[in-house]
């Protein structure tokens, strides 16, 4: 079993049906899948560059990405409806744990000049939006067959009801969110 996992089942969620006194055990918030997602715009004029997405975006997840679709066409970037744009990773059940426990403890870290993330990035709805801007921060990438950075967006898609309620499940999963900033704070 995942070291996340074990975490979730044992530790957080008796911490967090203590805290908001759910009566039901599905209640509780739990992670209901993990969306990552590379758009590829160079795509248009070199479909090859697609390739490499797919590759490293594999390698990342451990799970064979989709390629998507552009749903319009616009004139102005040179771009028809269904040309290949990007690739997609829908992660859910044991690849999301180890997925979101990598992306937390291992990733999110090596970011040169990281303080943490922003509260501000939850939907109302109880997920989270967060972009990364190069693939390179991944140990599983190798610096030397990069042909060019590419970054990425990944959601994460909880149960949670609220934006509190998700702030306090993945602060205890382990999600660096930034510190709320003081009250009488000079600019």
């Amino acid at each position: 079993m995942e070291r996340l996992r074990e975490m979730y089942d044992k530790q957080i969620r008796p911490r967090l049906q203590e805290r908001f006194g759910y009566k039901n055990v599905n209640q509780i918030p739990k992670l209901e899948k993990v969306v990552v997602n590379m758009s590829v715009g160079e795509a248009i004029v070199n479909p090859k560059a697609l390739d490499a997405a797919v590759s490293e975006l594999s390698a990342i997840t451990g799970q064979r990405p989709i390629v998507t679709k552009a749903k319009k066409s616009i004139a102005a970037f040179k771009l028809r409806a269904g040309t290949n744009l990007g690739a997609k990773v829908t992660l859910r059940g044991d690849r999301m744990y180890v997925f979101v426990d990598k992306l937390f403890n291992v990733v999110l870290p090596r970011i040169r000049d990281f303080r943490g993330l922003p509260t501000k990035s939850f939907d109302g709805r109880g997920n989270y939006n967060l972009g990364l801007r190069e693939q390179l921060v991944f140990p599983e990438i190798n610096f030397d067959k990069v042909d060019k950075t590419r970054g990425m967006d990944i959601t994460i898609v909880t149960t949670a009801k609220t934006d509190e309620e998700a702030t306090e499940f993945l602060s205890a999963m382990g999600l660096p969110l930034q510190k709320p900033a003081a009250s009488g704070k000079q600019r």
